[in-house]
C-alpha cells in the first residue's frame, strides 16, 4: 500500500505549460479528473480610490490516483 493520498491538486506555474503539468501529474501517477481557473485579482488605487482588477487567472487541475 502507498502513503500516497488520492487526490491531489497541480498548480499550472506562470511559465509552464498545461502540457507539462500533465506530464507532471502521469509521472505520479495521477489522472486529471477536474481543471479548475480561478481569478486572481489586485488592488489599484486611483484617485484615492482602492479599486479591485483583474490581474489574470490560475489554472489548477485535481487529480485521482491510478
Amino acid at each position: 500500500m502507498t502513503d500516497k493520498p488520492t487526490k491531489k491538486k497541480f498548480e499550472v506555474a506562470e511559465n509552464e505549460s498545461i502540457g507539462a503539468v500533465l506530464d507532471r501529474m502521469k509521472e505520479e501517477g495521477y489522472a486529471p479528473v477536474r481543471r479548475m481557473e480561478e481569478p486572481i485579482f489586485k488592488e489599484v488605487k486611483e484617485n484615492g480610490q482602492t479599486q479591485i482588477v483583474p490581474a489574470g487567472r490560475m489554472i489548477v487541475f485535481e487529480g485521482k490516483l491510478l
